[in-house]
């Protein structure tokens, strides 16, 4: 089986999807733009080849990757960066060479364009907001004039929170379309709630072989745009109606063959014409492994090695894992470098050296969504696992 794999270098943790392709057997293709002898080892030996690029924006020189991988290795079986970022463009190579393991060019639009997310929501029996395309103020201002503020504008095809903004009044809605992007962007009614995830690996029949759930108890696009500190945990338990409207989700989207990341309000208030206190609203979907260091987050929490099982969906369309033993809770904790905390880093190492897991400086890409300094910890109970985010994030 050959494997092409877009940007192996990024996020780092995923050389470990190289690792486990290797061990079932599969030839694996590096396509980047990092010179090689910047790559870490542990990723060099696990490729079979590497082909730089200048620039990975640049599809002719990617297709002319794929097309030397093709004709030194025969056949392409698989092209996926597990990448947001790259997921059109993974798209059109798959169209491109005819690799039909995944996501091609006539599918793709359902899960890049959350305008075109919600037919699909509501074939799978999930509500999600109010929404329309952003055009004239005149038909904003109508919307508006519907759901009451607030209301939320992010990019149609976006890339988590980047770009998005909470509109709470008029002179903000006027300033908004002022400055109107040169994109297409789309407008929400604003949900009061928390995010709730169901995260997970789907075999070629769209049925969970491994899932789970996160719980972001401060929207994202609030950290961004307001340069937050975060937080966010796994849980031990999936809950029921959570796990039931995932597993219709991905069911309703082209979802075979990869991760999933689907995220969902838990309505934390009644909410007219959406449902009440404690109902799940559907957000939108994510093709790809949650987050930043999230996958290792569900191995410290699970003990299991979901890159190992990704790669057994790959070669064998199986997990083969056990899926009843939860033994954690596994917590992100974000710090910023401009807020001042009561407890310092090191303090925080010595009195839960023995429950941390990572602990590092995110890159400055990640950053602005993941903070600045990273620690990870996992703890049996819930308690424990809160009383550790109280010392690592409580402000002087």
């Amino acid at each position: 089986m050959n494997f092409i794999f877009i940007s192996p270098n990024f996020p780092k943790t995923y050389w470990n999807f190289c690792r486990c392709l290797k061990q079932n057997g599969v030839r694996v293709l590096g396509i980047g733009d990092t010179p090689y002898e910047l790559l870490e080892e542990n990723l060099k030996q696990n490729l079979q080849e590497y082909y730089k690029v200048s620039s990975l924006e640049n599809y002719e020189e990617v297709y002319k990757a794929c097309a030397f991988f093709a004709f030194r290795y025969g056949k392409i079986d698989w092209i996926e960066s597990n990448n947001e970022y790259w997921l059109m463009q993974d798209a059109q190579l798959r169209t491109d060479f005819n690799v039909t393991s995944g996501v091609r060019n006539e599918a793709i639009s359902f899960i890049k364009y959350k305008s075109q997310m919600k037919a699909l929501y509501e074939k799978a029996g999930v509500r999600t907001a109010r929404w329309h395309l952003v055009s004239q103020r005149e038909a904003g201002l109508a919307f508006v004039a519907q759901t009451g503020y607030p209301v939320v504008v992010k990019p149609d095809n976006g890339v988590g929170a980047n770009a998005t903004y909470k509109l709470e009044n008029e002179a903000q809605l006027h300033e908004f379309y002022d400055h109107l992007p040169s994109v297409q962007y789309i407008m929400e009614e604003y949900v009061p709630g928390s995010i709730e995830s169901y995260d997970g690996i789907a075999n070629r029949g769209r049925q969970p072989i491994f899932e789970t759930s996160h719980v972001f108890p401060r929207p994202i696009m609030e950290i961004v745009n307001h340069e937050e500190d975060i937080y966010y945990y796994s849980v031990r338990q999936i809950p029921e109606d959570l796990k039931d409207a995932g597993r219709r989700v991905i069911a309703a989207f082209p979802t075979q063959s990869r991760f999933f990341h689907c995220e969902f309000f838990r309505l934390t208030e009644d909410k007219e014409g959406l449902g009440k206190r404690g109902d799940l609203i559907g957000l939108e979907v994510n093709m790809r492994p949650p987050g930043g260091y999230t996958p290792d987050m569900m191995n410290y929490a699970n003990d299991i090695d979901v890159y190992k099982i990704w790669a057994n969906m790959v070669a064998y369309d199986h997990g083969y894992f056990d899926p009843s033993h939860r033994p954690y809770y596994c917590v992100y904790t974000g710090r910023r470098h401009r807020l001042a905390y009561q407890h310092t880093l090191a303090e925080v190492h010595e009195r839960y050296a023995g429950a941390i897991v990572m602990a590092e400086t995110m890159p400055e890409v990640l950053a602005p969504a993941m903070g600045n300094d990273m620690i990870t910890a996992r703890f049996a109970g819930y308690e424990d696992m809160m009383e550790f985010v109280s010392f690592t994030m409580t402000k002087e």
